[in-house]
């Protein structure tokens, strides 16, 4: 099939999807609860498109994990999602000595675990042991080296901790906003050995002590997720009064988001982050006062959605026997050639109906200091892919069939998370694009606890689809970039840098870490992003333009790009259901 009927076909496939479901909305019923219920119970209703894989906040890899307990468990520091600054949590202030390398945090008072426990400066000191312990695989640990040393930290009483840094490290009130955990809970476990084994999914949601906004009541595997109000929450409003104004949340599990589409518009969901192609039928609907709703943009996704192929020796060296494919997915001309296969014009205008934008570096251009701006993007250009090919070795032996300099066919697996249309659809048109090239693609999405194992467990993957959210502090991103991350996807984990790019990386991270003079800092991490795009281990897509949809009876609902989710509401413990 040639690249432009593949085009044809997509596009016909998406309005007959759209037309499906428009008549499925016409003749379903309408189940939306009346205002006045609203603002009696004062539950937010919601949807997320997956089961977490943890309830453990430290253990969290996964963007779902972190959103269904990110109410359960609050920081020394948040970051302000409108001003990008950091805010005051846990620790109600803090003195940073005059050599940056001494910061004493003074902890509020009034703050307590779900069993009225009191938080204190021992659960920070814990949760820092944690983060450090090399037997606890965990995401944070990067992000809190420094120069390949830890941040030591002591209490000189229940409500002080006074952090000691081997070095100036800029990116400090950013890195330590990470979730606390109980001590009084966890620690007998951890130094038994089990605390990569605690609070899964299988933890009855009482078990579960934290001293968040909301308490988890109830999970239901692949169906729901219920909170209750913490009615001893720390934070009051500006008149005294308990926080958070709601007395819950329901957060529906809706793994296919058509089906999420038309909960919303069935009144079942409160607050919705909408898909391209809904938008404009959203405002319309708005326009007509079919729905009580607002429909706003919020900006440009501030994470990254890219191709990547597996360089893991993990998975493709077995019993001293290296699958072709390691060499392939190493080599730059190779990559050159699949950078110049992603048609990311037809991305936009078929996938997001003009909604998005070429995404060119991993940081997202609403980071206004750290983007670099000068990156070139690789043009498509389907006969530049195809010489590239012949040249490096990789030559056409027949139509339909390429070969490597060693005579193995190229042929590799593709995958993304299912229950996705758009990216479903990227990676139908990315396969049909590379299969001209005579290269065979097994394409199969997963669903997503099973992909994320493949990723962070067995390494057992070819080529993938994936997204990252996106950070204010690109130091927090250290467990990407970082060789020694985790979430390093190409090869994580590595002992030691496996690449001259990859050993440069680590070190502009260590120096853009310590430089303190802000003006400074960007040049360590353009750097970053042009090895980047340079050695290609990660393949740029395209970026969305992200709206946020929300019925007008939420009072005080103010979504920001810069949220934990795309339509998180900045100062969500004071929003409020009023009446219609």
């Amino acid at each position: 099939m040639r690249a432009e009927s593949l085009r044809d076909r997509i596009s016909s496939i998406v309005i007959c999807a759209i037309a499906m479901t428009s008549l499925a909305i016409l003749s379903g019923c309408r189940v939306s609860r009346s205002g006045s219920d609203h603002q009696k119970s004062q539950i937010l209703y919601q949807a997320v498109g997956g089961d977490p894989r943890t309830f453990n906040p430290i253990l969290v890899t996964d963007g779902t994990s972190g959103a269904l307990t990110g109410d359960l468990f609050e920081s020394l520091i948040r970051v302000n999602p409108i001003t990008t600054l950091p805010e005051p949590g846990l620790a109600e202030k803090w003195d940073i000595a005059t050599d940056y390398k001494t910061i004493t945090f003074h902890l509020r008072r009034d703050v307590k675990w779900f069993d009225g426990q009191p938080f204190t400066a021992r659960d920070v000191l814990f949760t820092f042991d944690v983060i450090y312990d090399p037997k606890v695989a965990n995401s944070l640990r990067p992000i809190l080296t420094i120069d390949h040393k830890r941040i030591t930290a002591e209490a000189p009483d229940d409500y002080t901790v006074v952090m000691h840094l081997p070095k100036p490290f800029a990116p400090l009130l950013y890195s330590v906003g990470v979730q606390v955990i109980p001590a009084h809970i966890l620690e007998p476990v951890w130094k038994a050995g089990n605390f990569n084994h605690t609070w899964g999914i299988d933890t009855p949601p009482a078990q579960l002590v934290g001293d968040g906004v909301y308490k988890m009541v109830r999970y239901a595997q692949s169906q729901v997720v219920n909170y209750e109000r913490n009615d001893h929450y720390w934070m009051k409003d500006e008149h005294g009064g308990q926080l958070p104004r709601l007395h819950g949340q329901n957060v529906t599990i809706v793994q296919d988001q058509n089906a999420e589409y038309l909960r919303y518009l069935s009144g079942q969901i409160d607050v919705y982050n909408p898909r391209p192609e809904e938008v404009f039928p959203l405002e319309n609907k708005r326009d007509n006062k079919e729905l009580d709703i607002s429909v706003q943009k919020i900006g440009i996704d501030t994470g990254s959605l890219f191709f990547s192929f597996n360089r893991s020796p993990r998975h493709f060296v077995k019993d001293g026997v290296t699958n072709p494919k390691l060499a392939w997915f190493s080599d730059l001309k190779f990559l050159q050639a699949m950078a110049h296969m992603i048609d990311k014009k037809s991305m936009i205008d078929l996938v997001y109906h003009g909604l998005a934008e070429a995404a060119v570096a991993d940081i997202s251009p609403e980071d206004k200091i750290f983007a670099n701006p000068n990156l070139k993007d690789y043009d498509y250009d389907p006969k530049l892919a195809a010489d590239m090919l012949e040249a490096a070795g990789y030559h056409l032996v027949k139509p339909g069939m390429r070969t490597d300099p060693k005579g193995n066919r190229l042929e590799f697996d593709l995958t993304t998370n299912s229950g996705n249309p758009e990216r479903n659809q990227m990676c139908t048109i990315f396969k049909q694009d590379i299969e001209s090239l005579g290269i065979k693609v097994n394409y199969r999405p997963l669903e997503f606890t099973t992909l994320i194992d493949k990723l962070d467990s067995s390494f057992d993957w070819d080529c993938i689809l994936m997204g990252f959210g996106g950070v204010i502090e690109p130091n927090d991103g250290a467990n990407f970039y970082r060789s020694s991350g985790n979430l390093h996807i190409w090869y994580p984990n590595q002992p030691k840098p496996a690449t001259p790019w990859e050993a440069e990386i680590d070190a502009l991270l260590d120096q853009g870490a310590s430089e303190m003079d802000i003006s400074k800092r960007p040049q360590y991490y353009w750097r970053i992003q042009q090895i980047l795009h340079d050695q290609l281990p990660i393949l740029e897509t395209v970026r969305q333009q992200r709206y946020a949809s929300w019925k007008n009876s939420l009072l005080g609902y103010q979504p920001t790009v810069w949220g934990p989710t795309p339509a998180s509401s900045y100062k969500s413990e004071w929003i409020e259901f009023k009446a219609d």
